[in-house]
Formats: C-alpha cells, sequence, structure tokens
C-alpha cells in the first residue's frame, strides 16, 4: 500500500472557534506530532476575509507556518474580497486553487475540508 504523506486543509469555514479548535489545532498537532509529514492549510471563500482581518487568526497563521505547515490561498477569493495584499504580507502562498483541487480529489489525496 502506498501511504499518503501530505493532508491538505480546505479551510471554508470562516467561524472563528472552529478555525482555532479544529483547523488550527489539528493542522499544527498533525504537523509537529508527525502524523503526517506534510500539511496544507488551503484558505478558501470566506476565511480569506477572516484571515486578513483578524489578527488572532493572523497569530495562528504565522504558528502554523513556523511549525513547518503550509499556507496557500485561492487567489481568486482573495481578489473578489479585495484581500490578496494582505494575505501576501502573512506570507501566504495565493494561486488558483480549482485545478490542483480536482486533481487532488481524482488522485484520492488525503483532503479534510473544514
Amino acid at each position: 500500500m502506498n501511504e499518503k504523506k501530505t493532508l491538505y486543509l480546505v479551510w471554508t469555514n470562516a467561524d472563528l472557534i472552529t478555525s482555532k479548535l479544529m483547523v488550527f489545532m489539528y493542522g499544527i498537532n498533525a504537523k509537529t506530532k508527525g502524523w503526517w509529514e506534510n500539511v496544507t492549510i488551503v484558505i478558501w471563500g470566506a476565511t480569506a476575509k477572516l484571515v486578513s482581518e483578524n489578527t488572532e487568526i493572523q497569530e495562528y497563521i504565522k504558528k502554523a507556518q513556523t511549525e513547518g505547515v503550509h499556507v496557500s490561498a485561492c487567489i481568486t477569493c482573495a481578489n473578489e474580497l479585495g484581500v490578496a495584499d494582505k494575505l501576501e504580507a502573512l506570507d501566504i502562498e495565493l494561486i488558483r486553487w480549482g485545478a490542483p483541487l480536482t486533481e487532488l480529489l481524482k488522485n484520492d489525496e488525503a483532503i479534510l475540508t473544514i
């Protein structure tokens, strides 16, 4: 069996409690405790606005990045919401996620949507 080593957390729920107690709690622990070799948090939709406005969430982003979690965002969402510059300033990768997500799904990769 080919063991999967990368987890993608597709984060679309902009609820603050869910963000802190699921996305970041699991994402950071999954990386630091070695549950997954690679962890990527994908900011999609309303979460882009939350990240751009909430300093507490920005601190979670920095902690995740420091621990080796890759953080990326949908550039189309960021542009639609007018927050692309703010996300870039947080060292968040901005890409068009539609095609990459489709490939991940077709390849049956480990994806957790929140």
